[in-house]
């Protein structure tokens, strides 16, 4: 996602502290606003919890100021403590962060992980952490050893003084360093001198999840424990009207029937007695405006929206003018369908209402302090009253960007005695997702002599997440989400204007891997290949020719089709197509091959991928990230689209929604770009990178322009 805040435009700086905890640990974290002075005593340690601890007995936390969910983040942000830090990967152990938006917002003054932000808003501050305690600890020892600092070294946590051969030991150092004032000037290592940054490292979190001891939100196990499931109204904005419970009450093991506003839950002994409680009640709902709203009616609402004025994000030159000169303009419509996340852990959460006026919960969030928040007005309790232990996330994708999970496990919750863990079913997960909403795209360019565009319109219609997320965010009213990839489109064209028209529509949306950029990089580069169609010009050839200016973008594409065998003759029904991904701070190509049967079906066998990212920390976790967004996008270029019929999604499970298999994966190939750039964003670009190199192969392999995702097979059948 987007962000008005750029990495670097935050002074690093003004966020280190210093403190000593009870028992002689050195604390030494970073915080919005606050001064370099130094804070010492016993009296701080409440207020600096972030974000290295190291103890007397040589062992050094790092409170993860962000949520694990598969992306890499507790293997990479320790990369980048201990590199400075002077000290070995296995010496350091996680916690997760508690719920605090103050401590562990920064530089939002919100706690949360998405967006692809973790690394470029961390990169420089985890350093300066570990550099500044490193610089401590140096201090300290040369202090006692009366000699400069400069005549002292640390590693693998010792400080070292080479002329004497004298050692010492962290846990020996951090009672007096605690008591120094944090550095005036950070030291930070040039970066031709890393011994672990740039380099592969195994991820941290790999055995637990390996062999079953890391504990997803949906593993939480407390004394009593009963277990909830739910059933939503199966109407958008429905409600319940009333239900008749008397059989599920008499089945084994059901405890409770609970009725909210707009759902029934059952709590009982087990999920499986659970379920059968819910099988046997007898629901009426009232379903509302939306019982016969459609699919159709969505998209009618989305297409309209697009003859409505909007914000603009980018005008340069004056493209409307150009456009509506040009009677040969080319033209076109696009639409995003509506997606589900579908992330391999179900919603879930665990609530405890205790008698004494406090409340624990249990769950996974990539916002973990407004999902204790938001469940504290619930329960009517001040948020200090509620703990919130946050665990490993099994797929976040940004649907735990929001708390609603949370908050109907607070409402039924409060209505049990004890102990009780709300379950999402698969078919309940799908069907009441805050879905990726549906966009329309219109596109139109005006080509001089030489097939070059002089004029380039994009205007899209859809929801805001951001409105609804973060309202601070949207710049003049602009949610600067949604014109991602759009506003920064990387061709030379003298006019280009990029405008969004919001259209929330009756359907709940939410952010979606890749947010903005999956929508407009689908589009886009989708129809360059239309506009190099029109020129009669090779697709490769075509954006090079328009790229004179973005030499990183130039070097990706270049590489990518050097990779893949771009020109090569290629069998009937076989399609090659490539396509250009900027957004998050990272350019990546992806040239994608397909082979399409006679009956439609589309095969894809390989996808080549060349990143520049910037300054890598992990190189491995920049190629699973990869490899993981591009199988996300395929999936959905493939096979995701949620329909409505009578106010219903249509999908239930992975039966109707599915999702690519094993034996469907292609073969992926990537390519990292060294650079000495800032780092980019990389758990999302794959996805927002694949899906127009996917269309443009079926283009290629059939002749048939797809402008609405998922592939059909009845429209790509041999004539």
């Amino acid at each position: 996602m987007n962000t008005p805040y750029a990495p670097g435009a935050v002074s690093r700086r003004s966020f280190l502290k210093v403190a000593a905890a009870a028992g002689g640990s050195l604390l030494v974290g970073y915080w919005p606003g606050e001064s370099t002075a130094a804070s010492t005593g016993a009296a701080a340690s409440a207020e600096l919890n972030a974000f290295i601890a190291i103890g007397a007995d040589d062992s050094i936390v790092l409170t993860m100021p962000k949520v694990e969910m598969g992306q890499g983040t507790y293997t990479s942000i320790p990369m980048l403590i201990a590199e400075e830090l002077e000290v070995d990967m296995e010496q350091i152990q996680l916690r997760h962060a508690p719920p605090d938006a103050k401590l562990y917002g920064a530089p939002f003054g919100d706690q949360f992980t998405g967006g692809s932000l973790t690394i470029r808003l961390l990169y420089e501050p985890m350093r300066q952490t570990g550099a500044a305690a490193r610089m401590l600890l140096v201090q300290a020892a040369a202090n006692e050893w009366k000699v400069t600092a400069d005549s002292c070294r640390a590693e693998h946590g010792e400080v070292v003084h080479a002329a004497s051969g004298r050692r010492i030991k962290y846990g020996k150092l951090v009672a007096a360093a605690s008591q120094l004032p944090a550095p005036e000037k950070i030291a930070l290592k040039d970066p031709k001198d890393f011994k672990l940054v740039g380099k592969p490292a195994k991820r941290l979190d790999a055995k637990g999840k390996t062999d079953g001891s890391a504990l997803f939100g949906i593993d939480a196990q407390v004394k009593g424990l009963k277990v909830a499931v739910v059933a939503a109204s199966p109407v958008i904005g429905g409600k319940l009207k009333s239900v008749k419970d008397a059989k599920a009450r008499k089945l084994r093991g059901v405890r409770q029937v609970v009725r909210l506003e707009n759902a029934v839950a059952v709590v009982a002994d087990n999920y499986w007695y659970a379920k059968q409680g819910l099988a046997a009640l007898d629901i009426v709902w009232d379903e509302g405006q939306y019982a016969k709203l459609s699919t159709g009616d969505v998209r009618q609402l989305m297409v309209a929206a697009l003859q409505q004025p909007g914000h603009i994000a980018r005008n340069d030159g004056d493209a409307l003018k150009a456009l509506a000169a040009d009677g040969k303009r080319v033209e076109a419509l696009y639409i995003n369908p509506m997606l589900a996340h579908a992330t391999m852990e179900p919603m879930n959460c665990t609530v405890h209402v205790k008698g004494d006026g406090t409340a624990e919960i249990w769950t996974g969030s990539q916002v973990p302090a407004r999902a204790r928040d938001d469940a504290a007005k619930v329960l009517g309790l001040a948020p200090e009253k509620v703990t919130l232990h946050n665990h490993y996330i099994g797929g976040g994708f940004g649907r735990r960007l929001y708390t609603d999970y949370v908050v109907q496990a607070a409402a039924v919750a409060k209505q049990v005695k004890g102990p009780v863990k709300l379950v999402w079913s698969r078919e309940e997960d799908i069907q009441h997702c805050l879905f990726r909403g549906l966009y329309a795209h219109a596109v139109s360019a005006s080509l001089d002599a030489n097939g070059k565009p002089v004029a380039f319109s994009h205007k899209i219609a859809g929801p805001s997440n951001l409105a609804a997320f973060a309202p601070g965010w949207l710049k003049d009213g602009l949610d600067i989400d949604n014109v991602e990839g759009s506003d920064i489109f990387s061709y030379d064209i003298p006019n280009m204007r990029s405008e969004y028209r919001q259209e929330d529509g009756p359907v709940p949306s939410a952010f979606w891997r890749g947010v903005g950029p999956t929508r407009n990089m689908t589009v886009l580069e989708s129809f360059m290949d239309e506009l190099a169609l029109k020129a009669g010009q090779d697709p490769l050839a075509y954006r090079l020719s328009l790229l004179g200016k973005q030499p990183r973008a130039a070097a990706v594409l270049k590489l990518a089709a050097q990779k893949a065998g771009w020109g090569e003759q290629l069998p009937p029904r076989t399609g090659r197509g490539i396509a250009l991904m900027r957004a998050w701070g990272t350019y990546l190509a992806q040239v994608v091959d397909v082979v399409v049967s006679d009956e439609g079906e589309v095969t894809v066998k390989r996808v080549v991928c060349a990143v520049d990212c910037g300054q890598v920390v992990n190189p491995d976790t920049v190629v699973a990230q990869i490899q993981s967004g591009i199988n996300y996008g395929l999936t959905a270029g493939l096979f995701g689209a949620i329909t409505l019929k009578d106010g219903r999604v249509e999908q239930s499970n992975f039966h109707d929604y599915p999702i690519l298999r094993i034996s469907q994966a292609p073969k992926i190939d990537v390519v990292i770009v060294s650079s000495s750039e800032a780092p980019g964003g990389i758990g999302e670009p794959g996805t927002a990178g694949v899906g127009a190199a996917l269309t443009n192969a079926v283009f290629a392999a059939t002749g048939v322009r797809v402008r609405e995702l998922p592939l059909r097979a009845e429209l790509l059948k041999k004539a």
